[in-house]
């Protein structure tokens, strides 16, 4: 079904050219990394993703000149509006061609979509939802993005504001290298923290054991961050899912659990950054990329802090620069010389310092942005 140049996707044809575009319109940008289509799809099936156990979201894909020229979806999280005590929506999944009046078609009927579901404002870009890949890339263009960080085209920013939208916040995300790391200063902070909190022990996550490890970090991380930004308590489907996508990549080398007398305290889930493999499969896993995948998961250079908690009692200890420290460390005489610890709140002064102890630089910034409805 068309209006004035949007489609709104609802044929599995549609579905494919919503998923497609993405790979079209990155061909030519050299540091853009294709994601697995299969994830892709899975990410916006409503009976797959049991994000929409509790979501509702339309898809729209925008025309120019009789070729596909943009892409967006609109989504009301009923969980986030409930937990926050708000009536916001969210746009996600944009692409567009550099081109305002397709840009404002598309964000325009996102914002009708969610007005009509009573919806008071919108934020985004979130694909689908908070706990998913977030924001614009608005610095940091010349280099790979790191495992399920987005790559987004420089002129993206410059479509919103004109279309209405401020910056609400941004997301960075900082490198630690073998160039920027201080092993002598880590060492140091290692032992005073050590002395501080003599039960202190970081023992790997248990991949034989990964129920049980689940429901710890489900446990940490839902505490942790209950007060930040953005945040959505995450339920035990959602992180049972996100297990079982991570098993094939979980390294008990970058994941760790910190714990005092025996007590878990803090988490720290670092996964080895398969965009160097994904960037020369073209999001195809079959019929090679998977072997492409199996042969290079060796010489894998990255790993990304994706997933991090301390327990609200015992942050401002040192516990969270410890972890990091633990990764490293392991990384290195695996060939691993980079950390991406990612995304950070603009806002949240206490993990800044963390990444600026351990060595931390800004390598990327994205951004999210609002508007009234």
């Amino acid at each position: 079904m068309s209006m004035s140049g949007v489609t709104i996707v609802s044929s599995d044809s549609e579905r494919k050219q919503f998923i497609d575009f993405q790979y079209d319109h990155y061909k030519d940008d050299k540091y853009f990394v294709p994601p697995l289509r299969m994830d892709q799809k899975k990410l916006i099936d409503t009976k797959k993703n049991p994000f929409f156990n509790n979501a509702e979201i339309a898809l729209f894909i925008a025309e120019h000149n009789g070729q596909v020229a943009g892409r967006i979806s609109a989504v009301v999280d009923h969980r986030f509006n409930e937990y926050h005590g708000r009536k916001t929506g969210h746009f996600g999944f944009f692409e567009c061609i550099d081109h305002q009046p397709t840009a404002d078609l598309l964000l325009r009927v996102a914002e009708d979509w969610l007005r009509d579901k009573g919806m008071e404002d919108v934020l985004g870009p979130a694909s689908p939802g908070m706990m998913d890949v977030l924001g614009f890339l608005v610095d940091g263009f010349e280099k790979y993005p790191y495992i399920l960080m987005p790559y987004t085209k420089p002129y993206y920013e410059k479509l919103v504001l004109n279309a209405g939208y401020d910056k609400d916040m941004d997301l960075l995300a900082y490198l630690v290298d073998k160039e920027s790391i201080s092993l002598d200063r880590m060492n140091k902070a290692k032992t005073i923290v050590m002395k501080r909190n003599p039960g202190l022990v970081i023992r790997p996550v248990k991949l034989k054991k990964l129920k049980e490890e689940i429901k710890i970090v489900q446990h940490i991380y839902n505490k942790t961050w209950k007060d930040n930004w953005g945040f959505l308590p995450l339920t035990t489907e959602e992180f049972e899912v996100l297990a079982e996508e991570l098993k094939m990549v979980l390294d008990p080398d970058f994941a760790h659990i910190a714990e005092i007398d025996g007590n878990p305290v803090a988490f720290s889930v670092a996964i080895p950054n398969l965009n160097e493999i994904f960037k020369d499969m073209d999001g195809r896993l079959f019929p090679f990329g998977i072997f492409k995948l199996l042969l290079g998961k060796r010489k894998i250079k990255g790993v990304r802090t994706a997933l991090m908690g301390v327990l609200p009692e015992y942050q401002g200890k040192g516990i969270d620069a410890l972890l990091h420290q633990k990764s490293i460390e392991n990384g290195f005489p695996r060939g691993v010389t980079e950390s991406e610890l990612s995304w950070v709140l603009g806002n949240n002064k206490d993990m800044i310092r963390v990444a600026e102890r351990i060595g931390g630089r800004v390598d990327k910034v994205y951004r999210m942005y609002t508007k009234k409805l």
